[in-house]
């Protein structure tokens, strides 16, 4: 099972990006897709999330400038980011509860990330 996430780079304060992540490899079923993130220095927060029957969840700091869905497949997922601000420069990882197969055996899947560079 792979993660690949696409669609940082540098944006200017107070504007947007698209971050995707698709999953796959040996998938029975995907359960959560969530995105973290990590600046320089600092600990991994995780951003959003959505479960498999479309519940999100949001860090407080994002609430209402980030969106996060997935496709009616379920893979991938975006995160749409909008009013970027210069403190959110950051590496953006999406993470996912996979079932895999064939022993349908689940475990937490992590992509290798990607940069996200906000300027002022």
């Amino acid at each position: 099972v792979h993660l690949v996430e696409s669609g940082g780079g540098l944006v200017y304060a107070g504007g947007s990006l698209r971050l995707s992540c698709a999953a796959s490899g040996m998938i029975f079923s995907i359960n959560s897709m969530n995105w973290s993130r990590q600046a320089p220095g600092k600990q991994r927060e995780l951003v959003a999330g959505i479960t498999s029957g479309g519940i999100t969840n949001y860090a407080d700091s994002v609430k209402c400038r980030f969106a996060i869905s997935r496709d009616k497949a379920k893979n991938p997922v975006y995160l749409q980011m909008n009013i970027l601000q210069t403190e959110e420069t950051a590496f953006y990882y999406c993470h996912a509860a996979i079932v895999s197969i064939p022993f349908r055996t689940t475990r937490e899947y992590w992509g290798p990330g990607t940069q996200v560079t906000v300027s002022s």
